[in-house]
């Protein structure tokens, strides 16, 4: 049976042609053949040109994914094995694997897919119709390969519950792939011990994008007095107390995530220096500001303030705000950590506004490194989106 073929307007597809791997709705002139939504396709350019193969989805604004830019390439199980051989080596050349990122959507050239490994279990987010036909497929290779390198997975658990299946036409779903099992997992990263809950826990569970930054943060907590900013459930909090941190103060306006971080220091050990608050950030800052406290290391992991483009302005508000705050309660020589988790608040925009938040707050910073996500989650170079964590550590310099 031939494809369809999806043919592109006149001086469109720029972002494909430069690497991207998205066809929007208003870049095709034409659809030729017939298909099914999440069947695949032959994209061309207007002149015929072929461009590769992707999966359909006209509900989507995203019509086309491209999963190869060979346009004679056949996609099966032969085709997907040699992408999770792939994300799998590059994995165990650059990140600690007990507890990883194994699949990262288009950067690992399996576009809406994402899989998290916690020590035995994996946790799975299908945010693509294309995507979710092959997702059991690709998860039972992803056992394979892993069984040759003697890591036996004993269960697997789905969270695609996040609202933007709905732009793809998908109901959110959350559940077992295979056999039931306790969805409370103990994983061990940068020596620190976490409950991992894969079930209810934020996106799949655990922010495994900040594993290096939470470690970068250990050097210059020896002996400090910490505070923690939207700790959710303890991880910079926890790393600070591993390092030897004299006193932290971790804070969340979730009370559910301070329970875990509670459950987290005890497991630990560190809670009698690891104290946690449920309160929300942006009102408890001022009250320490007129209560003249004042910490060495000050550590900013806000939420994504933005999530279009539309409200990036609002956003920016936010960050200057929030560092703002921050770094009027740095002592003098202190250190703060400030990050970003949207897209959308680029590079650019993230600096010039602590540079603003900096000027308000009459401090001068003293860059010490920047950073952005951990390796597992690489950085696809023409894919916008997969460069989304931003991170700063300062030294913190009053005036003189």
């Amino acid at each position: 049976m031939s494809m369809a073929v999806v043919t592109l307007k006149k001086g469109e597809g720029r972002l494909l042609k430069s690497g991207g791997m998205w066809v929007f709705d208003n870049e095709i002139a034409t659809i030729m053949g017939s298909f099914l939504n999440g069947d695949i396709v032959l994209v061309h350019d207007f002149d015929g040109y072929p461009l590769g193969r992707g999966f359909i989805n006209t509900n989507s604004k995203i019509t086309v994914r491209l999963l190869t830019r060979d346009e004679n390439q056949k996609i099966d199980e032969v085709f997907l094995e040699k992408r999770v051989r792939d994300a799998w080596e590059y994995r165990k050349k650059v990140t600690d694997t007990s507890s990883c990122r194994l699949i990262f959507g288009e950067a690992d050239f399996l576009p809406g897919l994402t899989v998290d490994k916690f020590e035995d279990v994996l946790v799975v987010q299908s945010l693509a119709l294309g995507i979710d036909r092959w997702k059991e497929t690709i998860i039972e290779l992803l056992k394979r390969v892993l069984a040759e390198d003697g890591i036996h997975i004993r269960g697997v658990f789905e969270r695609s519950d996040a609202k933007v299946r709905k732009q793809e036409g998908m109901e959110l779903y959350k559940g077992f792939i295979g056999p039931e099992f306790s969805t409370l997992v103990e994983i061990t990263e940068n020596g620190v011990k976490y409950q991992v809950d894969v079930k209810d826990g934020q996106k799949t569970g655990f922010f495994l994008d900040q594993k290096y930054n939470r470690l970068a943060i250990q050097k210059l907590c020896k002996g400090a007095r910490v505070l923690d900013c939207f700790t959710h459930t303890g991880s910079f909090a926890l790393n600070a107390g591993f390092a030897g941190a004299r006193e932290v103060l971790g804070v969340d306006a979730s009370e559910l995530a301070v329970h875990q971080a509670e459950a987290n220091a005890k497991l630990n050990g560190l809670d009698g220096t690891v104290k946690f608050l449920c309160e929300n950030v942006f009102e408890l800052l001022p009250e320490l500001e007129e209560r003249e406290e004042k910490f060495d290391v000050v550590i900013l992991d806000p939420p994504a303030f933005t999530k279009s483009r539309s409200s990036v302005k609002n956003a920016v508000k936010g960050y200057r705000e929030i560092n703002l705050r921050g770094l009027k309660l740095v002592k003098d020589g202190g250190f703060l950590a400030t990050c970003s988790c949207s897209h959308f608040m680029d590079y650019e925009l993230f600096t010039k506004t602590i540079g603003q938040a900096a000027r308000s707050a009459h401090k001068r910073l003293r860059q010490v490194e920047y950073r952005t996500q951990a390796p597992d989650h690489p950085i696809l170079w023409s894919s916008d989106e997969s460069y989304y964590l931003k991170f700063y550590i300062f030294q913190v310099v009053d005036e003189k």
